[in-house]
């Protein structure tokens, strides 16, 4: 049977076309019950015995939840005890539309066999399809859809006559006239939340319910706190007409009371607009998209001096006057342009991890929940397991947050296991900083190469064969997932040949399969203290694209002929076969460089290399690129506890460099190449120049000590930092680089296509791109990809080519890769926390780095460690640093110029 629609619709061009959009309707779309005799299906997925103890329904039944209960109680809807669920395919599509995170993890559930849920097309089966009416809005026609199809399933399963204990279809939502009408045309239904609070067997499910709008008025008060958000029309208007700014909101991590709107604009017009204060934050979230409405000039305030965190006291609903005049009274710096929100475009919210507060007040339900992150405020649940969640890591959502509330409101997901466990305290910083941490699927797993594994003579005709060259890897110690190698040897003409020799990934990963999207999705490999979250199962990551010592592996190498000025005469690139001849740590390699005693063809090779790299590191210098410094440790784990029981911070060695050198060579050689194929899809990598106004805690910071430092050019700020000593204060240098480091911007993936400026200011090179770390980092095998198509090595795909498509890629390896440093650094703090535990009063050496109104910034050197000392009077200091001493593990830094290459990472 075929439906069809037809209308003309005006073009581009100002041209008439006509659309004929058809529907197809079938009467063989079977219903998915077991106990269904007339559909001829092979595998339902209903049950037949359907057991739920509830007082409602005391017969068995399938539930249709409408679009409403899905988007809003998906986190009843996972648990297990919810089975035989019929989705209809009006509700899949409206949440498609309206939530893509609640549209993946409904389509999880219905992947899920043991859950039984069960998608029914209604919208093509003839008996359940219904066209719109005249003057029915689409909300009304979708819930009309909803009835007619559960009427259906009444009618098709025989329920309605069956007596009371016979199998039901029942309808649950929230909408009252949805319900009211359902239940006039004789079908069962039921709001959301008084089904679930029916299960007398599950009274734990009570506790994941979002709240209802008549829940959120029972535990406001009735004073209103915040300005009324503008509806989106308004917003849309003024954001035309200029009166309105749209932007991400950004809350401060040491002010609860402040925060900062970043507002994109074209090239470098980009703005920050600061809001101070509860009435002018009007309720907006951490990474929320808000319009903002400028204050007048003589309203613009300076950022606050005052490290502020909200006490979160549950009782208190009213606005902390005292603590807004400490806030508001800050303003001996330059004043910046300030607003306030005044309306919500995108709420960002996701689950939050933290701990519950438990309320004082005896038997209460209502309880405060602290998150992680600094930057979300503290969030009402209403709970009955307090007492056992109580020193628990537990997820909370947030349900709204209505004008009358001091706090939003929300929800408790789950448990995630004690406070201060190691396990817990992993899963913590991987929620929190969205790492995907999953096992990986069976889908991707089918797309690995079947072992025994070994090189066909097929791929040794498409290569170069390069295992007679004296080729060796440096790492650090432990390193299993070898993606780069090296070899130098003297040519006959006085000449060196130098080859960079990288792991071929994307050999075993093709484009479009499972195993690819994983990987895109994962973005990078993430290093914690002791545990690594790869980006690619383990059979490539350590084995097959590892390039281990004395066994053949595939390779994308570069090869440059160098004179000894270091040179380039010429530069080539090939796939080859290589066999590393050793794999060693950076201090067997400058063992080997430093023993006089040494001359194999291996030590030979470093000295080489080692020689050329000098060379390089100080032209590089000599055309300003940046030395800048962020302190390092490493920890010695217990090979049984492994926690840790010795920190230091990093030592870098010759060879440190002479690996980072190379590889930086490559990767220009390599963007310069793709770049000249593929001038508007080329994957790049820039680090922006920071604005002046960047630099002003580093000059502060100088002039202190009457240093002087020139920030015009990357060059004139090497060059000062080079100069900046200070006699009986040793360290002074080093401080500096810490601080020049964090006046730095973001570096970033970007499209060639979509971008006009390529320069990376931090190494001080026209372009630059990711070509050395395929086992670790996608851009990196996208640029492998494009490499070889350039030299004729692979055939292309669409994807490579469509510069938006690149561009939304960059766009989420960026994201990723930002993730993954805060991750790897909040698991540096935890450990660093767990290796204090035991370990008392120390007396170390610190330095501070930036003074607050109530609180000075220290850092210890010896051990990385950076945190706040609180004045406890205006004559006392506390005598103990806070070290995100609250919740550990949610440390965000400051950007870095070029975050560090692996060969740089810690020593885990």
């Amino acid at each position: 049977m075929l439906k069809s629609k037809t209308f003309v619709k005006k073009t581009r061009s100002g041209g008439v076309m006509k659309v004929v959009r058809e529907h197809y309707l079938r009467d063989d779309i079977w219903c998915g019950s077991e106990t269904c005799t007339e559909c001829k299906q092979d595998s339902p997925v209903l049950q037949k015995d359907v057991c739920v103890e509830s007082n409602l329904c005391s017969y068995p039944h399938y539930l249709v939840p409408d679009t409403n209960v899905v988007l809003h109680q998906i986190d009843v809807l996972e648990n297990p005890v919810i089975r035989n669920v019929i989705i209809l395919q009006t509700v899949l599509q409206e949440v498609r539309h309206r939530s893509a995170p609640v549209h993946k993890r409904l389509k999880d559930i219905i992947h899920e066999k043991e859950k039984h849920f069960y998608t029914f097309t209604n919208e093509h089966h003839r008996e359940t399809f219904i066209e719109r009416q005249p003057g029915e809005s689409a909300n009304d026609r979708n819930d009309r859809a909803i009835r007619v199809a559960v009427k259906w399933y009444s009618k098709h399963l025989k329920t309605l006559e069956s007596g009371p204990d016979g199998l039901k279809v029942v309808l649950l939502t929230n909408d009252l006239g949805n319900k009211q009408k359902a239940e006039e045309n004789g079908m069962v239904a039921f709001k959301f939340e008084e089904y679930i609070k029916s299960l007398l067997a599950n009274p734990e499910l009570v506790d994941l319910l979002a709240l209802s709008n008549d829940d959120k008025n029972e535990i406001t008060s009735s004073k209103v706190l915040f300005p009324e958000h503008l509806p989106l029309s308004r917003i849309q208007v003024g954001i035309k007409s200029g009166s309105y700014l749209q932007g991400t909101f950004r809350a401060s991590r040491d002010n609860y009371l402040e925060a900062t709107v970043f507002v994109q604009g074209d090239g470098e017009d980009s703005t920050e607009v600061l809001i101070q204060g509860l009435q002018n934050l009007n309720r907006a979230v951490h990474q929320d998209v808000v319009a903002v409405q400028l204050l007048p000039r003589n309203q613009w305030l300076a950022p606050s001096s005052v490290v502020l965190q909200d006490d979160g006291v549950a009782k208190d609903d009213d606005v902390e006057e005292d603590e807004e005049e400490k806030v508001l009274s800050a303003a001996e710096a330059a004043r910046k342009p300030t607003g306030k929100v005044v309306g919500i475009i995108k709420r960002n919210w996701r689950p939050f991890c933290g701990m519950l507060n438990v309320s004082q007040i005896k038997e209460s339900t209502r309880h405060l929940f602290t998150p992680a992150d600094r930057r979300v405020p503290r969030i009402r649940i209403e709970t009955r397991q307090a007492s056992t969640l109580a020193g628990q890591r537990i997820m909370v959502a947030i349900d709204g947050w209505p004008k009358n509330s001091r706090y939003p409101n929300g929800h408790f997901v789950r448990s995630l296991g004690g406070a201060g466990e190691k396990e817990t305290e992993q899963e913590v910083l991987l929620l929190e900083h969205d790492v995907p941490h999953q096992a990986f699927s069976q889908a991707v797993l089918s797309f690995l190469p079947k072992m025994p594994w070994a090189i066909t003579p097929e791929d040794m005709a498409k290569r170069e064969d390069l295992r007679h060259l004296t080729v060796c890897s440096v790492d650090p110690p432990g390193c299993t997932d070898i993606d780069d190698a090296l070899h130098c040897r003297e040519l006959e003409n006085g000449n060196f040949e130098v080859g960079v020799h990288i792991a071929d990934v994307s050999h075993f990963i093709r484009p479009g399969n499972a195993l690819d999207k994983e990987a895109a999705n994962r973005g990078t490999t993430v290093y914690l203290c002791g545990k690594r979250i790869d980006m690619v199962p383990e059979l490539l990551s350590s084995n097959l694209c590892s390039l281990r010592s004395n066994v053949e592996r595939l390779a994308f190498s570069c090869i440059w002929e160098i004179n000894h000025k270091a040179e380039i005469l010429k530069t080539r690139f090939t796939k080859s076969v290589i066999n590393s001849k050793a794999s060693l740590t950076y201090a067997e390699a400058q063992m080997r460089i430093d023993d006089t005693n040494k001359t194999d063809d291996i030590t030979q090779s470093l000295r080489g290399l080692n020689k050329l790299a000098k060379i390089l590191k100080r032209q590089r210098i000599e055309n300003g690129a940046l030395t800048l410094s962020s302190l390092e440790v490493r920890f010695h784990m217990d090979s049984e506890t492994h926690d840790p029981i010795d920190l230091q911070t990093k030592e870098l060695m010759e060879t440190n460099s002479m690996v980072e050198e190379f590889m930086l060579l490559a990767n220009i050689s390599v963007a310069q190449k793709i770049y000249d194929e593929f001038s508007e899809c080329a994957l790049l990598r820039k680090h922006p120049a920071p604005p002046p106004s960047n630099y002003d805690v580093l000059i502060k910071a100088a002039k202190s000590k009457n240093v002087e430092i020139h920030v015009d050019s990357a060059k004139a700020l090497a060059d000062s930092l080079d100069g900046a000593k200070v006699e009986s204060f040793s360290y002074f240098n080093t401080l500096l680089r810490i601080l020049a480091t964090r006046c730095m911007m973001q570096a970033v993936y970007f499209c060639s296509g979509m971008d006009s400026d390529f320069h990376h200011y931090g190494l001080a090179s026209p372009i630059y791109t990711h070509f050395t770390s395929p086992i670790r980092r996608y851009s990196d095998i996208i640029v492998h990809r494009l490499l070889a198509v350039a030299i004729g090595a692979d055939s292309t795909y669409p994807d490579l080519m469509d510069k938006h498509k690149q561009s939304a890629l960059c766009n989420n390896l960026n994201y990723r890769h930002k993730m993954a440093q805060y991750a790897q650094r909040a698991s540096v703090t935890f450990h660093t926390q767990l290796f204090f535990k035991s370990r008392g009063m120390l007396n170390e050496e610190g330095f501070v780095l930036f003074v607050r109104k109530n609180a000075i910034i220290v850092l210890i050197p010896k051990f990385g460690l950076e945190g706040t000392v609180f004045f406890d009077t205006k004559d006392k200091v506390s005598p103990s640093l806070v070290y995100d001493e609250e919740i550990p593990g949610v440390s965000v830094p400051a950007p870095e110029a070029e975050p560090p290459t692996k060969k740089q990472k810690l020593d885990r």
